[in-house]
């Protein structure tokens, strides 16, 4: 056994010191132990009680009910131990209580009480109140995260202090101010998240300095100022989030340092210039998101190398140039959005390369060009978007391959061809917009087998012949319109039981069959134009079931009957034209009622009767045309009333009387036009208070008088006609009426003025305007002097005439005495002698 110990342990009495030694250690451990004990026990206690002292102070704290005082602190919920390695203590070193619902404050919790804490975890729950700076007392702290919640206040500098910091996360909280420079000492800090609060302020330049910083998101906030050029220092950051704030400069090219990067989303700034070249350095880049920005220049080339590329999105930004061919190497790419920007040049046919594309948006640029055919390629195309370019060509007919299309918008461009039978191959399109092209040719009755169709919308083409009848028999539909083309023939049976229906446009086509046959009740439609076809039957009653209908336009069709009064009690009807029929009978007056009606046109057919005074209630109104119909009577004075309306026109009836003053009153800009009817009386001088109004029609009346002088302070007319009536005088002198034309002036009485045609107003008529207007002075002058002199000489032959009777009735009452007592019995004798000598020298 000696030669198997070293040289210096070999002596015996080394090895008995050695003995003795270990048996000290061993007694004074022994000795010591309870010691030790009572320490962890006291450590662990005091942690647990500031605990609970903060629990006492949440508001909800029903699911950390195991948090009591009668077991240990290591057997709550969310809470992990640890033996410290110091004397055996056990100590807390997590709090995890993500999602809990808890409600509270964080300046409750004593945090010099809990020194070996490394994790603090309560995201997703509704804490308040600021983040406290004591917090920087766990300086053993690696993962802080107090997401999803309510805090306000700034962020404390102090957490600059939390040095062992590997991961933060304070996002969708409310906190302002702006990130501390304090942060640059977070040296091992490889996560930060601040994503959705207030900050302000730009991002700090010490950010440069973590250079283990794997993760940056501060999007969603109010940050300004640039990209820092110096974050190129961290080559281990894989993403960079920074959308949605207010950020400018251009996108350093130092950011193709970082190799490492998968996700880039500098969308929603104010970020300009080109996009650096430098970023074909981004081997291992997949999100690369820039959209609505500022972005200016070309696609670089170099973005050939992206070969792990899946979401590239540059949209909403001021790109041109040209799509580059290499994008076919981007073969991981999922979603391709280039759209609203000003990209010229055709699609490249390499595009049929990106066999996992599932979205390609193009819409709203300067692409020319065909379609590639290539494009037949996607097998897993979902949605393909070239809406709002100059596309020419035909629709090719691979896109039948596209078997997972939904979406499928070709509107406003320049293609041209037939719709091939194989787009019926696209079982699961919901959305087909194609309007605004030069299609021809027909529907395919293929399209029948579309029944998941939502959106149907072929508008202004020159497509023709009749519609599959069992178009959208799915009974999903939504939207159609077929407008502006040459369809004929009925409209599809299959429309009666599409209950979805929410807008239909049918307009200007050639459209045949009984109306009140073609659709049925439906609850959710709010917009349907049937105008301008060949149409005819009558309005069914049904119609006043569809409760959300707030636009009907049937007009220039052939129905009949008489307007149901279910459409005009229609909840929320706010534009109704029913013009161009052969409707007959009465305005109803429950248009009065109709709150929201804002546009009502009835005119050219055959309605009868008067203006409804109920009309006076419609105070929405914006413009009323009853023009060409056989109404009769006075306009109502209640119109007045519609205090919004705008364009008015009568035109084309039997009205009389005389037109009335409060229609100066209205707020009309558009039109006021009261032609060919039977009005009376002078054009009213309040109508000049129209200020605004472009066109005014007063033509084909009997209307006598002068032009009114203030009509020359209609600053906003640009067309008026005042022809065949009979009214005289001088036309107004202003700028307008000198340059209008003779037309509108033309068989009337006795029009003059500086109009080009009209003759002049000669000084005789202006010298006998000015001896009437004279004479009218003399009038008013002389004619109370007249009356008062009149009044005066009665007076005083009055008074003169009750003298002379009285004196002749004293005469004769004297002579009565003296004589015979019967005429002049009212004289007294004493006067007799004295009335006698009167009535002598009278004689």
């Amino acid at each position: 056994m000696e030669s198997l110990l070293p040289t210096k342990f070999a002596t015996f009495p080394t090895l008995m010191m050695m003995v003795l030694l270990s048996l000290l250690v061993l007694l004074f451990s022994n000795l010591c132990f309870p010691v030790f004990n009572m320490a962890a026990a006291s450590k662990i206690e005091s942690e647990g009680k500031a605990l609970l002292q903060w629990k006492a102070t949440l508001e909800i704290q029903e699911l950390i009910n195991t948090w009591t005082s009668k077991t240990s602190p290591c057997n709550w919920t969310g809470i992990t131990c640890r033996n410290d390695g110091h004397g055996n203590a056990t100590t807390i070193i997590r709090v995890q209580l993500g999602q809990l619902g808890l409600e509270g404050k964080l300046e409750s919790l004593d945090f010099s009480a809990l020194p070996s804490l490394r994790v603090l975890d309560l995201i997703d729950n509704h804490m308040y109140g600021f983040i406290p700076a004591a917090i920087s007392a766990l300086s053993k702290l690696t993962i802080l995260d107090l997401g999803n919640n309510s805090l306000t206040g700034i962020i404390p500098s102090e957490l600059g202090n939390l040095t062992r910091l590997k991961t933060l996360s304070l996002r969708y909280n409310q906190i302002s101010g702006s990130v501390p420079p304090s942060f640059g000492k977070l040296l091992n800090l490889q996560s930060i998240d601040i994503s959705v609060n207030f900050l302000v302020g730009s991002i700090p330049l010490v950010f440069g300095n973590l250079t283990k910083l794997n993760a940056l998101s501060l999007a969603k906030n109010n940050l300004t100022g640039s990209i820092p050029p110096n974050i190129g220092n961290l080559s281990e950051l894989n993403k960079l989030i920074l959308f949605e704030n207010q950020l400018y400069g251009s996108i350093p090219r130092y950011i193709g340092n970082l190799i490492k990067l998968e996700n880039v989303a500098l969308s929603v700034n104010n970020i300009n210039g080109p996009i650096p070249t430098e970023i074909g350095n981004l081997m291992n880049l997949r999100v690369f998101m820039i959209y609505n920005n500022q972005i200016t220049g070309p696609i670089p080339y170099s973005f050939k190398n992206l070969t792990k590329l899946e979401l590239f999105f540059l949209s909403e930004n001021n790109l041109n140039g040209s799509i580059p061919y290499e994008i076919g190497n981007l073969v991981n790419l999922i979603n391709l959005d280039i759209s609203v920007n000003q990209i010229t040049g055709p699609i490249p046919h390499g595009i049929g390369n990106l066999t996992k594309l599932d979205s390609c948006y193009l819409y709203s640029n300067n692409i020319n060009g065909f379609i590639p055919s290539e494009i037949g390629n996607l097998m897993n195309l979902k949605n393909f978007q070239i809406s709002d370019n100059q596309v020419t060509g035909p629709i090719p007919h691979n896109i039948g391959n596209l078997t997972n299309l939904q979406t499928f918008h070709l509107d406003n461009n320049n293609i041209n061809g037939i719709i091939h039978p194989s787009l019926g191959n696209l079982k699961g399109l919901t959305e087909m917009k194609l309007f605004n092209n030069h299609l021809f040719g027909i529907v395919p009755n293929e399209f029948e087998n579309l029944t998941n169709l939502i959106i149907i919308d072929v508008f202004n083409n020159s497509l023709f012949g009749n519609l599959p009848p069992n178009l959208a028999k799915g009974g999903l539909l939504q939207h159609l319109a077929l407008g502006y083309n040459n369809f004929q023939g009925p409209i599809p049976i299959s429309l009666k039981k599409a209950i979805n229906l929410v807008r239909v446009r049918l307009e200007r086509n050639q459209f045949t069959g009984d109306v009140s046959q073609s659709f049925g009740i439906h609850p959710y439609l709010y917009y349907i134009d049937l105008s301008f076809n060949r149409l005819s039957g009558t309005l069914s009653p049904s119609w006043g079931e569809c409760l959300n209908l707030t636009s009907l336009k049937i007009s220039g069709n052939r129905i009949s009957g008489q307007i149901p009064l279910e459409i005009v009690q229609l909840p929320k009807l706010h534009l109704l034209d029913i013009s161009s029929n052969n409707f007959v009978g009465n305005i109803p007056k429950e248009f009065g009622k109709s709150p929201y009606i804002f546009q009502l046109n009835m005119c050219n057919y055959h309605l009868t009767g008067t203006i409804p005074p109920e009309f006076g209630g419609l105070s929405l109104l914006e413009v009323l045309d009853l023009s060409s119909n056989n109404l009769r009577g006075e306009i109502p004075i209640h119109l007045e009333n519609c205090i919004k309306l705008n364009s008015l026109n009568l035109s084309d009836n039997q009205l009389s009387g005389v037109i009335p003053f409060q229609l100066g009153n209205l707020n009309l800009h558009d039109v006021l036009d009261l032609s060919h009817n039977l009005f009376i009386g002078e054009i009213p001088q309040q109508l000049s208070k129209l200020m605004e109004l472009r066109e005014l029609n007063l033509s084909h009346n009997e209307l006598v008088g002068p032009i009114p002088s203030s009509f020359q302070s209609m600053i906003g007319l640009i067309s008026l006609d005042l022809s065949y009536n009979y009214l005289e005088g001088p036309v107004p002198e202003s700028h307008f009426f000198q340059a209008a034309p003779l037309e509108w002036f033309t068989h009337n009485k006795g029009l003059c003025g500086q109009v080009h045609g009209l003759p002049p107003c000669h000084q005789s008529w202006s010298a006998s305007k000015g001896d009437e207007e004279k004479q009218h002075k003399i009038i008013i002058l002389v004619v109370p002097l007249i009356c008062g002199i009149l009044l005066v000489l009665f007076l005083i032959i009055g008074i003169c005439t009750l003298l002379y009777c009285k004196k002749k009735r004293s005469t004769v009452n004297d002579t009565s005495e003296e004589f015979d007592g019967h005429f002049f019995s009212i004289w007294r004798v004493s006067h007799g002698k004295e009335a006698y000598k009167e009535i002598i020298r009278a004689k």
